[in-house]
């Protein structure tokens, strides 16, 4: 393993401009707490699904906790994609969600 030089606190260097150290941290804690949302997403939906009546009743509605649930899927490896370094725009071309990649894309172009 090799070592790199830490510069002191004391010196005024400023990070490369479009650089941020705690990029790859923070896109790796928020995967986090996305897959944490879609766990909970994912047991109220279990508890839903199994009330045979109430699954009957509102069976559109609950197609809506799939989605939900696969969306946040998609939003946890893209952010662990881009936390392990990989670019964006290589990261968003793994969304299988079409929409969700469509709307991606447009926010990166500005749309």
């Amino acid at each position: 393993m090799s070592c790199l030089p830490v510069s002191s606190p004391d010196q005024d260097t400023q990070p490369s401009p479009g650089y941020d150290p705690y990029s790859g941290v923070l896109h790796a804690v928020m995967a986090g707490e996305i897959r944490e949302m879609r766990d909970k997403l994912e047991a109220l939906a279990a508890v839903l699904v199994s009330d045979e009546h109430f699954a009957a009743a509102y069976l559109e509605q609950l197609q809506t906790f799939d989605y939900l649930i696969q969306h946040a899927d998609e939003c946890v490896i893209l952010l662990e994609r881009i936390a392990g370094g990989e670019d964006s725009l290589s990261a968003i071309g793994h969304v299988r969600l079409g929409a969700v990649q469509d709307r991606l894309r447009n926010a990166l172009r500005g749309v």
